[in-house]
C-alpha cells in the first residue's frame, strides 16, 4: 500500500487554489501510521547521520517525533507555536503568506554541539522548517536533517532548504497538482 495514496486531497483548503494534502487520513490508517514510522525508523536506524535528539514540528511533527523517538531510543524536543511553552523560551518569527508568525523551543532543550533530527508532515514553502532550524542553531545545536512525509517541491519549500545547506528527506512528493 503506497502512502501517497492514503493522502487525501481537500481542493481549494484553505483558500481558492490551494490543494491541502491532509496526511490525518494516513495516520488514522493503522498499515499507513506503521509504514510511515517504519520507513522513517529504517532510514535512520541504518544511516551513517550522527543525530542525538529528534525535534518535532507542532502539530503533526510532535505525532511523528514521538513515535520516532521511541523507535530510535532518542530523547524528543517540541518546537512550539507562540506562547504554549512554561519556561523560558526562544523565538523564530517566519514569513506566511498571509503575514507572520513565531514558534518557540525551551531555551535549555538543546545544547551546544548537540544534533537534531527535525521532524515535520509536510514541506511546502519551508518558511516553517527554516525557522525550526534557526531556533535549534540559536541555541548552539546542528540540523543534521529534516524529514517530512510529503514534499510538495513547485511550491519551493526544497529549493529554499538547499539554499540554506540543509539535508532533507521527504517519503513521497506531489508535484505540479
Amino acid at each position: 500500500m503506497p502512502i501517497k495514496s492514503l493522502i487525501r486531497t481537500i481542493k481549494d483548503y484553505p483558500k481558492k487554489g490551494i490543494m491541502f494534502r491532509d496526511i490525518t487520513t494516513l495516520i488514522k490508517d493503522p498499515v499507513g501510521f506503521r509504514l510511515v514510522i517504519d520507513n522513517f525508523t529504517q532510514r535512520y536506524i541504518r544511516s551513517d547521520l550522527q543525530y542525538d535528539l529528534i525535534a518535532g514540528i507542532e502539530s503533526r511533527g510532535f505525532i511523528l517525533g514521538g513515535a520516532l523517538s521511541y523507535t530510535l531510543g532518542r530523547g524528543f524536543v517540541p518546537i512550539r507555536k507562540k506562547g504554549k511553552l512554561p519556561g523560558e523560551i526562544i523565538s523564530q518569527e517566519y514569513e506566511l503568506e498571509y503575514g507572520t508568525d513565531s514558534i518557540e523551543v525551551h531555551k535549555d532543550a538543546i545544547q551546544e554541539g548537540t544534533r537534531v533530527l527535525l521532524v515535520d508532515d509536510l514541506l511546502a514553502t519551508g518558511g516553517t522548517a527554516l525557522a525550526a532550524a534557526a531556533l535549534i542553531e540559536k541555541l548552539g545545536g546542528r540540523v543534521a536533517e529534516i524529514c517530512f512525509i510529503v514534499n510538495l517541491p513547485d511550491v519551493g519549500g526544497a529549493a529554499a532548504l538547499k539554499a540554506k545547506g540543509y539535508s532533507f528527506f521527504a517519503l513521497t512528493e506531489f508535484e505540479g497538482d
